[in-house]
């Protein structure tokens, strides 16, 4: 009795913290670093499926701007995620690092937005956009 108690505890532990874990909101974090070598960085995305880091050039006005870098992004917890730049990035320039989903493509694996498309497009919870703006140093 006492071995069934503890497997259904840890049946139910282990759920809760699945469940936890894929109810986590989505996010980016990133801070202000240096591009010379050509990458940006974002230390710390949660997604709620798979998709893209995309890097948008972006301004006072906070909108995003020309796509400028992506990598992909699995679903849930990615630390450390790199996107190579594909264009040159200047010291002070502001980079918009988001999260796009990997929907509406025609293939799956292969990065098809473009600025105001629908293609592999922003995830927008809420109606809002998960990004964060970080300055190229």
């Amino acid at each position: 009795m006492k071995t069934l108690i503890t497997a259904a505890a840890f049946a139910i532990t282990a759920g809760g913290a699945f469940a936890a874990s894929h109810a986590m909101a989505p996010m980016v974090e990133g801070s202000d670093q240096d591009v010379s070598g050509g990458t940006v960085t974002a230390s710390k995305i949660v997604a709620p499926e798979n998709g893209w880091l995309v890097v948008h050039r972006t301004g006072e006005d906070m909108k995003p701007g020309p796509v400028v870098g992506h990598a992909p992004i699995k679903m849930g917890e990615n630390m450390d995620v790199t996107a190579i730049l594909t264009e040159e990035v200047a010291s002070g320039d502001m980079l918009m690092l988001m999260v796009h989903s990997e929907a509406g493509g025609m293939e799956t694996g292969i990065f098809e937005y473009t600025l105001g498309a629908k293609e592999d497009g922003p995830i927008k919870p809420d109606g809002e956009l998960v990004m964060k703006v970080v300055t190229a140093e």
